[in-house]
C-alpha cells in the first residue's frame, strides 16, 4: 500500500488551488455579509441617533416653556420634525434594503454560476 502522500502524481499546489477556488464563492458571500451588516449598523446607529435626538428635545421643551399652550406648542412641533425624520429613514431603509438583496443576489447568482461550471469540469 502506498503512501498518497509520497505519490508523485499527486500536487499538492493544484489542490490547493482547487480548494480555494471551491471557497471562493462562500467566500464573497461572506464578505458581502459583513459588508451587509456593517450597513444596516450604521442605519440603526443613525435612527439611534435621532431618537436621542428627539428624547433630549423633549426634556428641554418640558422644562423650557412658561405656560401649557407653549408646552403643547413645543411638543407638536417636536413630533412633526420626529415623524418627518422616521419617514426619511424609513425611505432609506427601503433604499437599503433593496441595495441589498439585490447585491446578495448577485454574489448567490455568481457562486451558483462557478459552483456549476466547477461541477460540469468534474462530470
Amino acid at each position: 500500500m502506498s503512501n498518497p502522500l509520497s505519490n508523485p502524481s499527486l500536487d499538492p499546489t493544484s489542490l490547493f488551488e482547487a480548494y480555494r477556488q471551491a471557497l471562493v464563492p462562500a467566500t464573497k458571500v461572506q464578505e458581502e455579509s459583513l459588508h451587509i451588516i456593517e450597513r444596516m449598523g450604521r442605519y440603526q446607529y443613525a435612527v439611534a441617533g435621532e431618537c436621542l435626538h428627539w428624547t433630549l428635545a423633549q426634556a428641554k421643551a418640558a422644562v423650557t416653556p412658561k405656560t401649557p399652550a407653549e408646552f403643547l406648542s413645543r411638543q407638536m412641533e417636536l413630533a412633526t420634525v420626529l415623524s418627518e425624520r422616521l419617514r426619511l429613514r424609513g425611505q432609506e431603509f427601503v433604499s437599503l434594503a433593496t441595495d441589498l438583496q439585490t447585491s446578495l443576489s448577485h454574489v448567490v447568482e455568481e457562486a451558483t454560476a462557478a459552483v456549476a461550471e466547477v461541477t460540469k469540469k468534474a462530470a
